[in-house]
């Protein structure tokens, strides 16, 4: 046998598909895993010394768009072993766009991503791709923007499209499939995003399935009404045939909890049906967004210069307060705002710099919370961003043990005090989910962050340690691997993560990064369909010819409420066994 660039001796491999781990050397040449055996040479030998080797994690559910083409160390997913994002999400990102459309995006998600030194030249989803193609830190898959192709298509309008309209849609959306994209998004609590109906995203929807991709929903409520709006996005799976990914599939407020088995009874009997459903989530409590994303939709309707003429309109503004306040808002999950939970987490004005860190009834002073909310986000240009303290952890760990989900981030990198889940999300599902909590085994957790997303996005040379597939790969030490980024301190890189690999290169070595650019674009293969679902049947682990995957309890055999959630008892490893979806 040839020469490998590169051995990995020493380590216990953790495969992606859930099964126990197995002592093995790992072969990498040309960017390719080529060997796995005994006694391999190569030119270079890393020992393991023990130390767990995986598929590098898969970000389902990434905001990185920017930040892959300005920091060029991004620590913040390398340095906990995640190789491939998922970009394009809630609905808004930056492509397709036109020479309109494109600076009002720039401003948009301002709040999500900054405005860094980035020559914005990329018009289309197959011209970002390309973009990404000349080197990134980590590679990246992307999602056809909902509310990016709607701003096109027809504004900021607050109506359904017409018949040209929608039109013009399905013929973005259809591009963006054909340039490589893997689905569609949507951001169903974001302008323009939310003032689409069912109808709209069954017919954009209907041209995703054609293209064997999936539909990723922020839907429209993660507080009241949520369960409302997750049937909503299922009956959309079902009208219109397309994969359904549940993107950060979370119950917030006190209003949800103790509701996680409502949720995953309603996946469940969606699985029953033939449908093809997956979810993510990220192990955080606390939410974030911009600060902008609390207002009622009517209010934006227009942008956001017909925004700042409403607020000079002392009618209106009184309007927009009582909403926030009494009612609750469609764009604050029909809660009342407590102020006190929502917390000033970035802002894009030096001068503003502050009131960061800052709960808005603290920074409001003697004001009313919501009357300062509203200047803020005028005199920040409406870039601010917040941590939303909402969460409920029961919720929390029992979404996470269902058959079919899978690991993400909902990080956002830009801002003075981001959430520490860009830093640590993948690093706490090892250590404090699977470690300390014995939620999940080291195996099952992952095939969470590894095979499973890969199967979802139908991907069939990433997500396993196996010969042919490409060398993505991590080494952590289960003992050790842990999340310290924290609230007051969320850039801190993760500890227990010595090695990781992009396409064969060494991207984090003892711990440090190199100056390897390894990363490129990922995208959908003509004729490839997310996780291979058919519908009429139970999904099952597309890529893994042996027999099947210890994983937890299987759908079959959970309570009826729950099927797919595990033994919530902890525990290290899992004798039963399930399909893999």
């Amino acid at each position: 046998m040839a020469a490998m660039d590169f051995v990995i001796r020493g380590a216990e491999i953790a495969d992606g598909t859930g099964a126990p781990r197995f002592a093995a050397e790992v072969g990498v040449k040309d960017g390719r895993v080529a060997a796995i055996g005994g006694r391999l040479e190569g030119a270079a030998v890393i020992d393991a010394g023990g130390l767990v080797l995986a598929p590098g994690f898969i970000d389902m559910h990434a905001h990185s768009e920017l930040a892959i083409l300005d920091d060029h160390d991004h620590l913040a997913k390398l340095g906990q072993g995640c190789t491939l994002e998922v970009l394009g999400q809630d609905g808004l990102s930056y492509a397709p766009v036109d020479e309109s459309t494109a600076p009002q995006m720039w401003e948009a998600i301002a709040a999500w991503n900054g405005r860094p030194d980035v020559d914005y030249d990329w018009r289309t989803v197959g011209e970002y791709l390309d973009r990404l193609d000349r080197g990134v830190p980590v590679n990246a898959a992307y999602l056809v923007p909902h509310g990016t192709v709607r701003m096109a298509a027809m504004g900021w309008e607050d109506r359904a499209p017409t018949g040209d309209e929608l039109a013009a849609m399905k013929a973005l959306v259809a591009q963006g499939m054909e340039e490589g994209a893997f689905g569609l998004s949507a951001g169903l609590s974001y302008t323009p995003g939310m003032y689409a109906d069912t109808a709209e995203l069954v017919e954009l929807c209907g041209v995703v399935a054609r293209y064997g991709g999936y539909f990723g929903p922020h839907q429209r409520s993660y507080g009241a009404g949520a369960m409302e709006g997750y049937a909503e996005m299922i009956q959309i799976a079902a009208e219109s045939g397309c994969a359904l990914h549940l993107a950060h599939a979370t119950l917030n407020y006190r209003v949800n909890e103790g509701r996680a088995a409502e949720l995953l009874k309603l996946v469940d009997e969606g699985l029953d049906s033939g449908l093809a459903i997956s979810l993510d989530t990220y192990p955080y409590l606390p939410g974030m967004t911009m600060l902008a994303a609390l207002l009622p939709s009517w209010s934006l309707a227009g942008g956001y210069a017909a925004l700042r003429e409403r607020l000079n309109d002392p009618e209106a503004r009184a309007r927009i307060v009582h909403e926030l306040d009494v009612t609750g808002t469609d764009g604050a999950n029909g809660v009342p705002a407590d102020w006190s939970r929502y917390e000033i987490a970035s802002v894009t004005k030096p001068e503003l710099r502050g009131f960061v860190g800052r709960p808005v009834a603290e920074a409001a002073g003697a004001r009313r919370p919501a009357e300062f909310y509203l200047d803020l986000l005028v005199r920040d240009d409406f870039g601010t961003g917040c941590l939303m303290h909402v969460g409920n952890e029961e919720n929390v760990r029992a979404i996470m043990r269902h058959g079919v989900h899978t690991g993400s981030s909902d990080g956002v990198l830009a801002g003075d005090k981001i959430h520490p889940r860009a830093w640590g999300s993948f690093a706490r599902y090892l250590g404090h989910y699977t470690r300390e909590l014995g939620l999940l085994s080291v195996e099952e957790c992952v095939a969470h962050l590894s095979g499973r997303p890969a199967a979802v996005l139908g991907l069939k040379d990433r997500g396993l340690v196996k010969e042919g597939f490409a060398a993505d790969l991590v080494l952590f030490d289960p003992e050790a691997v842990d999340a310290r980024a924290t609230f007051d301190e969320p850039r801190q890189q993760a500890a227990g993560v010595p090695y990781v690999f992009v396409n064969g290169r060494t991207a984090i070595e003892e711990g440090r990064r190199t100056d390897a650019l390894a990363g490129r674009s990922v995208r959908r293969r003509e004729g490839a369909s997310s996780a291979g679902r058919k519908r009429g049947k139970r999904l099952s682990w597309p890529m893994v010819d042996p027999p099947p995957i210890p994983v937890g309890t299987g759908p079959t055999d959970a309570p009826e409420a729950c099927r797919g959630c595990e033994d919530p008892s902890p525990r290290r490893r899992s004798d039963k066994r399930m399909r893999f979806f």
